[in-house]
Formats: structure tokens, C-alpha cells, sequence
């Protein structure tokens, strides 16, 4: 082992590669052939391994020689790391809890057992999660477009800070209440958008006093010029009803491309993802940005409320419904204005509209909430890995004791 700077609470920490202090177990490939009979047993793949999680709705079954099986069979408190994948997800690390037994891991998983006595199963995963294992595996892979891989040689090589036993569990413990405090906050936000579904679906439910209006009665296209494609701020519209942004270009757009200005208040939608609910309403901040007409926007009539309109057809049950209006095929089908135009929805008053509006903007900004503790309370584990692991801040020793994984 090596040392390095950092002090602990209970002196300096050592550092050694991870082959030293672990096992580095590698999966079995698929497509072999059984020769001397068979079994079927569940296997990860790598969509079962999330970040920091496990995806386990969907497990599928591989056929191997009873003979080979425990070479390959997860235990429970290994720590699972990715061959490859975007850049940052490459490695993960997620401790199995052996959820399944027997379980066994495909090739492009590494199942890594550490030697308990020095190394803890749940700091691993905390180091392979924190910038110290992002940069290290970024800085050896194997690199592709928008894809990295590692390799086992490189997994054991990964540089492991070694505070003492005791304070690798108080380590554990002070991130796992991050952890806990992250997944109630998600749960509830989860909760609260299916509730804001729900109660959507009743709110836009018709009675029969709706008013039958085309979009093209109450909607009017802006085509305003703006500047060339070199200079645009440009505008991108998300799918789903995600909202709206400034689009990030890499490289200046064509200085031969027609770009027209968006004001705050208009209604934008993509001619392409029309079907996958790329709806927005230009908010405040981004008045005077530019799009294309792939990105056509309209005025709003008085008699229709914005964010009634945005609501409706930023619901599923609007948008995957409209194939009719749709051109072209497959992949590039689009909906153009005057299709739009020519379309009917189901209108209330103004008054039931207001109602609605003001009904579901005070859900939608209690959810903005939730999900504005989510990214704090990630944020702040984040800092908080940093200075753990590098020594930088010492967790104290009355903190309780014990790992995780002794609950």
C-alpha cells in the first residue's frame, strides 16, 4: 500500500489499487453452449445496473453448466461495476444486496468482493460513485463517441482511499442518510406527478357545455425576422411537456437559415415531436429568442388562457392521439400549422379556464419544489462525498458506528 496526505480521524489513510483489497470477478459471456447438461439461472445485465441503484423489474434467464455456475454467482454484499456505457455512467458501483439467489452476472458487469477487513462494500460503491472514481475511469478508458469502457486490469488498478475500518462505516452511515433523505424526497415527487396526472384528467373532462373551436380561431403564427443562424439565441423545445430552453449550439447554425423571434406568452411547439408532446409556452426569460419554423409559434387569443391551452395538449391522452395530423412517414412525420389550424378541440368559458389554470399552476409549482429538493439534497451529497473521501472533513466518532449493511 502507498500513503497519501489525507488525515482521518484516526491518522493518515493509506491508498492501494483496488486489485489488492479486493476480487475482481468477471461474468459470463452469453451464447456458449452447455456441453454436460444445464441449467437456467437469473443473470444482471447492464440496464439492471442504474447509478447508485438497481433496476430489477425486468430479469432474464441464462442457460449454463451447473458445473460453471458458481464462478459467475453474485454474493451479497459485492459491489457492481459497468464495463461501459455513456461517460457518466461508466463504472457505477452498486452493492448487491442479494435480492435473487441464485443470481449470476453477464460479462460486461464486474462483480467486485472486497476483503471486509480493510474495505467495505458500501465505501467502495460511495468512492466509485464520487469524482474520485469519475475522473479515474474517464482518465483510462476507452473512449467513443458519447461511450467509455474499462477493463478488469483497469478496474484493479483503481486507486482506493483507505481511512480506517471505523471510519470507512462512519463514512457509510453520514452518506446513507443523504441517501434516505434523496429517495423519500423522490418518492414524493413521483407521488405528486401521478397525483397531477390524475387530477388533470378530471379537470379536462368534458361535460358537453365545452365550445367546439379550431386551433386556428384563437391562435394566430408569429413570423417576426430575427437574425441569421451565426447570431440566434436559439430556442429547443423538450418532449413530453417538459418545457422549454435555450438550445446549446456546439457550432454557429448556417447564416442562410431563416430565423424568426419568439416572444414571452407565445405558444411553441416542434413540427417533428408534435406526436411526443414537444409543446411549450416562451416564458419571461427567454423573450426575444429565435427558432426556425421547425419550431413554429403563435399568439393566443384572449379567449383562451395559456396555461389551460399548454395543459391540454401537453396530456398524453391529446398528443398520442393526433396521428391524423400528422405527414410524412415513420420517424419524420410532422404536423404543420395549417393541419393544426384545421383542428378541433373542446373549449370552456374563459372563467372555467382561469379555474383550471390557477388549480393546476399551484400543483405544478409544489412539484417544481419537491423537485428542487432533489437536485439540492444530490448537490449537497455530492460536496459533501468530496470532502468525506478525501479526507478534507472528518466524520466524528460518536457518530453511530455502523454500516449499512448491518442493518
Amino acid at each position: 500500500m502507498t500513503r497519501n496526505t489525507a488525515l482521518g480521524t484516526s491518522g493518515r489513510w493509506s491508498t492501494a489499487p483496488l486489485g489488492e483489497v479486493a476480487v475482481v470477478q468477471t461474468g459470463i459471456a452469453k451464447g456458449k453452449t452447455p456441453k454436460n447438461g444445464s441449467v437456467n439461472l437469473a443473470y444482471l445485465r447492464v440496464a439492471n445496473v442504474q447509478d447508485g441503484f438497481l433496476d430489477l423489474s425486468e430479469i432474464k434467464e441464462i442457460e449454463i453448466e451447473p458445473a460453471e455456475a458458481s464462478r459467475y454467482q453474485l454474493r451479497a454484499g459485492d459491489v457492481l461495476f459497468t464495463e461501459g456505457g455513456d461517460f457518466d455512467k461508466l463504472g457505477r458501483g452498486t452493492v448487491w444486496r442479494g435480492q435473487i439467489d441464485p443470481c449470476l452476472h453477464q460479462n460486461h458487469i464486474f462483480a467486485v468482493r472486497t476483503h471486509k477487513q480493510t474495505l467495505l462494500p458500501e465505501f467502495l460503491a460511495y468512492v466509485a460513485a464520487s469524482l474520485i472514481g469519475r475522473r479515474y475511469f474517464l482518465s483510462c478508458s476507452k473512449q467513443s463517441t458519447n461511450l467509455a469502457s474499462i477493463n478488469s486490469t483497469q478496474l484493479k488498478q483503481f486507486p482506493i482511499p483507505l481511512p480506517p475500518l471505523p471510519e470507512q462505516r462512519r463514512i457509510a452511515a453520514v452518506l446513507g442518510t443523504w441517501d434516505a433523505a434523496i429517495e423519500k424526497a423522490e418518492r414524493l415527487l413521483d407521488a405528486a406527478q401521478r397525483q397531477f396526472e390524475a387530477l388533470r384528467t378530471e379537470l379536462y373532462r368534458e361535460d358537453g357545455s365545452e365550445e367546439r373551436l379550431t386551433f386556428g380561431g384563437f391562435l394566430d403564427e408569429s413570423r417576426i425576422p430575427g437574425n441569421d443562424g451565426s447570431t440566434a439565441r436559439k430556442l429547443t423545445v423538450k418532449l413530453y411537456g417538459k418545457g422549454i430552453g435555450p438550445k446549446q449550439d456546439r457550432t454557429a447554425g448556417s447564416a442562410n437559415t431563416r430565423y424568426y423571434i419568439r416572444r414571452a406568452g407565445q405558444f411553441i411547439y416542434s413540427r417533428l415531436d408534435f406526436l411526443n408532446g414537444a409543446f411549450a409556452v416562451v416564458p419571461d426569460h427567454l423573450d426575444g429568442f429565435q427558432s426556425t419554423l421547425d419550431l413554429p409559434a403563435f399568439e393566443i387569443a384572449p379567449r383562451v388562457n395559456s396555461i389551460w391551452l399548454l395543459n391540454y395538449v401537453t396530456r398524453p391522452a391529446y398528443y398520442q392521439n393526433q396521428q391524423n395530423l400528422a405527414r410524412g412517414q415513420r420517424i419524420a412525420r410532422r404536423v404543420n400549422p395549417d393541419d393544426l389550424f384545421a383542428s378541433e378541440i373542446a373549449v370552456p368559458t374563459r372563467e372555467r379556464q382561469d379555474e383550471v389554470a390557477a388549480i393546476l399552476t399551484l400543483c405544478i409549482d409544489g412539484i417544481n419544489s419537491i423537485r428542487s429538493l432533489v437536485v439540492a439534497l444530490r448537490r449537497q451529497k455530492t460536496g459533501l462525498m468530496q470532502k468525506l473521501l478525501t479526507g478534507q472533513v472528518c466524520v466524528p466518532e460518536a457518530v453511530a458506528d455502523l454500516s449499512p449493511a448491518a442493518d
